[in-house]
């Protein structure tokens, strides 16, 4: 018997409704027409409402997350700070950093040396977006992404920082955000996983990638992300041994699920019916990966469009044209990670490098998602885990120069999925240091994005160890300003 079943009451008629009739999002209109009060009620209706369901009616129904792992500039790319240049190689004004605190690499320095970025910025668009030259394919999109300069964190180092942005939180072992969509609206499609994670590595400074990023944490397994590597072998072992024919594997995955069903009849263990699902994913998966990835048959002017480097498996080119086949094809979240944003030194060189890995095949995916109308429904958010110094890290040098890491400001993008196109929204101060309008906090920026996905994050929670864990933890409010 279903569990949850027993728990509530109400799961019953809704998740059998939606079952027998075999709809997922994109029949909830139908649903609503049917069951006029699908959408309503208060804090406890919410919480009990069945998995795979949205709380109210989504504006996206899955993400493409393009993280800067390292964390770009915000004054080398969309926050235009013209008195940094007027007053180059002053001190930065005590009252304006205030006693922040300094990570180990600038804390012992006498002095910090005001330093403008060497790359030049022009507005684009009706939106009159600032973008620096280092971006010439993003500042075409301008008017269709909403630029937010008053993200802050409190984390000042990088793993608690992107651990913080993946999760809701600075320490190891809760949910990420792919597993919170995973759980909270289910898959669309039986042979894919929900979330997917794909990474690539810039030739500028880079810090470490670890599972614990896609990890499920506390929900369950099938949940966390998977994660596809590069080259013809996306997934590892994917392929049956030789001598082994597909009805051979069939015959013996058939015969371990009985095993396994035995098991879990004795023990009751849930992991072991998770552990079921996933030997059938994999087996979908021979048939299906290899499809998705192969992009043998893409227009050359989808080629022309994201540059020809997404021809070179595992690159940051190929995985944003992979990301768009994984929407394509039903994934819910699909995770990039583009290394190589750590610039404390060489910055202009580096940031010119890694912006060029990156700029045209995000700009691209946005365009070819308008295209195929598929921007409407999809979220595609563009950021790092926190921002740069606006002074020089080290001994002032005008010709190479790097900066620290800096929580208090910094910028990202967004585009489709219900997010405001042509926003420029939030505001920092003349130095680029502190915000002074509009300032959006990581767990704000997840109550938005859950919300896009029709979730209320303060109802998305997980029971465990006998408490109810709210996956985007206790903080937070929707930005309604960002929302279309």
């Amino acid at each position: 018997m279903d569990k949850t079943n027993d728990e509530n009451p109400l799961k019953v008629n809704r998740r059998h409704f939606f079952s027998q009739l075999s709809v997922g999002i994109g029949s909830l209109a139908l649903g609503s027409l049917l069951i006029p009060d699908l959408f309503k009620g208060g804090p406890k209706e919410l919480a009990d409402m069945p998995l795979g369901i949205p709380h109210f009616a989504p504006k996206a129904k899955r993400v493409i997350y393009l993280f800067q792992a390292g964390a770009p500039s915000q004054l080398e790319t969309f926050d235009h700070k013209p008195t940094l240049r007027k007053r180059m190689g002053e001190d930065l004004p005590d009252s304006i950093r205030n006693g922040q605190r300094l990570t180990g690499m600038t804390s012992g320095q006498d002095k910090f040396p005001l330093m403008p970025p060497t790359v030049k910025f022009k507005q684009h668009g009706n939106s009159g977006a600032w973008v620096s030259d280092f971006f010439p394919h993003i500042a075409k999109i301008a008017d269709d992404i909403c630029i937010v300069r008053s993200m802050h964190t409190e984390a000042i180092n990088h793993d608690p920082a992107i651990t913080f942005f993946q999760t809701g939180s600075q320490i190891s072992g809760r949910p990420s955000m792919g597993s919170w969509m995973s759980y909270g609206l289910g898959s669309e499609n039986k042979n894919l996983p929900s979330f997917v994670v794909l990474t690539s590595r810039g030739k500028g400074n880079s810090q470490g990638l670890y599972s614990k990023l896609w990890s499920s944490g506390f929900l369950d397994s099938k949940h966390q992300g998977v994660l596809l590597r590069s080259g013809k072998d996306p997934v590892l072992y994917l392929n049956d041994p030789e001598g082994i024919s597909r009805s051979d594997k069939r015959h013996l995955l058939d015969h371990v699920s009985s095993l396994n069903k035995m098991h879990h009849a004795e023990t009751g263990d849930d992991e072991i019916e998770s552990r079921i699902a996933q030997y059938e994913m994999a087996y979908r998966m021979q048939m299906s990966v290899p499809d998705v990835m192969d992009i043998s048959k893409e227009p050359e002017s989808i080629i022309k469009l994201y540059g020809e480097d997404c021809q070179v498996p595992g690159t940051y080119a190929a995985n944003a044209l992979q990301a768009r086949r994984l929407a394509e094809n039903g994934v819910r979240f699909i995770q990039l990670y583009h290394q190589g944003w750590d610039q404390h030194g060489n910055l202009h060189n580096e940031m010119a490098g890694q912006a060029k890995d990156v700029d045209q095949a995000s700009a691209a995916l946005v365009l070819d998602l308008k295209q195929r109308g598929m921007l409407e429904d999809t979220l595609v958010i563009w950021g790092g885990e926190f921002g740069r110094s606006n002074y020089c890290q080290g001994k002032f040098d005008p010709t190479n120069y790097g900066r620290d890491h800096h929580p208090r400001a910094f910028s990202i993008w967004m585009a489709g999925g219900g997010i405001k196109p042509g926003l420029n929204y939030g505001k920092t101060d003349e130095f680029g240091y502190n915000i002074i309008e509009n300032p959006v906090h990581i767990n704000d920026f997840h109550a938005t994005l859950m919300h896009s996905l029709g979730l209320d994050h303060e109802q998305l929670t997980y029971k465990y160890q006998g408490r109810r864990f709210r996956l985007t933890d206790v903080a937070g409010n929707v930005i309604k300003d960002l929302l279309a």
